[in-house]
C-alpha cells in the first residue's frame, strides 16, 4: 500500500473513533496485565464476566497471592485453560512482589519474563497502561493487515515490524486498537462487511462482499 494510502487509511479510522479503547475491563496496570493474560484463547466478554468480581477483591500482586491459586480458580473457572492460567497468574504475582515491589514493569523484555505473558500481552499492557505506541498483533489485526494489503506478513512479528515502519507517528498510539476493532466488527474472518467498510476503496482484498438484494 502506498504511503499516502496508509495515511488515508488511518486518518479515516481516526475520524470515526478518535479515542479507541480496549474492551477488557481493568482498574490499574496490574489488573490489566491479569485480564490480558486471561484473554488468551478466550473472548473479552467472557474475561470481563469472570474478572468483574475478581477485581473487587484483587487489585495488586500481593492481594492475588493472598487469594491463592485455588481461590483464583473459583473466579476464572468459566474461562478456557483456567487451570494453567491461574498457575501462571500466581507465579507472575510472586515475581512482581519479589522483584518489582509489586509494580508492573514498563519494559517489554521484563514483562515477557513473567509466566503467561507473551509479546502480544506485553504490547497491550505497554500501550494501554503506559501510553507506549506498541502494536499488539492478535488474530483480528493479523487478518486485517494481510487482507487489506496494509502490512502483509507470514507471522505476527513480521506484521508488527512492518506496521511499526509504515504507521504515521500521529496515529501510532491508537493504531492497533483501530485495526483490532476493525477486524472484530467489520473485516470479519468468514464474511467481511465490505459495504460498510470506511477503507474499502484502499483495500486490496479481491473477494470483497457486496450488498445482497
Amino acid at each position: 500500500m502506498k504511503k499516502q494510502d496508509v495515511y488515508e487509511f488511518f486518518s479515516r479510522l481516526h475520524d470515526l473513533d478518535p479515542e479507541p479503547k480496549g474492551e477488557l475491563n481493568y482498574t490499574n496496570p496490574y489488573t490489566l496485565l491479569v485480564a490480558v493474560a486471561l484473554s488468551a484463547q478466550a473472548t473479552d466478554v467472557g474475561v470481563n464476566k469472570a474478572t468483574r468480581d475478581l477485581f473487587k477483591v484483587v487489585s495488586t500482586p500481593q492481594e492475588m497471592l493472598d487469594l491463592g491459586e485455588d481461590g483464583l480458580k473459583d473466579y476464572i473457572k468459566t474461562i478456557g485453560l483456567y487451570n494453567s492460567k491461574a498457575a501462571n497468574v500466581i507465579k507472575a504475582a510472586r515475581i512482581l512482589v519479589d522483584e518489582y515491589d509489586g509494580e508492573v514493569p514498563q519494559k517489554r523484555e521484563e514483562l515477557e519474563k513473567l509466566p503467561g505473558v507473551g509479546r502480544k500481552t506485553a504490547n497491550v499492557v505497554l500501550n494501554i497502561a503506559f501510553g507506549q505506541p506498541t502494536i499488539a498483533v492478535d488474530t483480528h489485526l493479523f487478518r486485517v493487515s494481510n487482507r487489506t494489503g496494509l502490512a502483509p506478513g507470514k507471522t505476527p512479528l513480521a506484521v508488527e515490524k512492518k506496521l511499526e515502519k509504515i504507521i504515521p507517528e500521529e496515529f501510532a498510539l491508537h493504531a492497533h486498537h483501530w485495526l483490532i476493532l476493525h477486524g472484530r466488527y467489520i473485516c470479519k474472518a468468514r464474511k467481511p462487511n465490505c459495504p460498510v467498510c470506511p477503507v474499502r476503496d484502499l483495500c486490496r482484498y479481491k473477494q470483497k462482499t457486496v450488498i445482497e438484494d
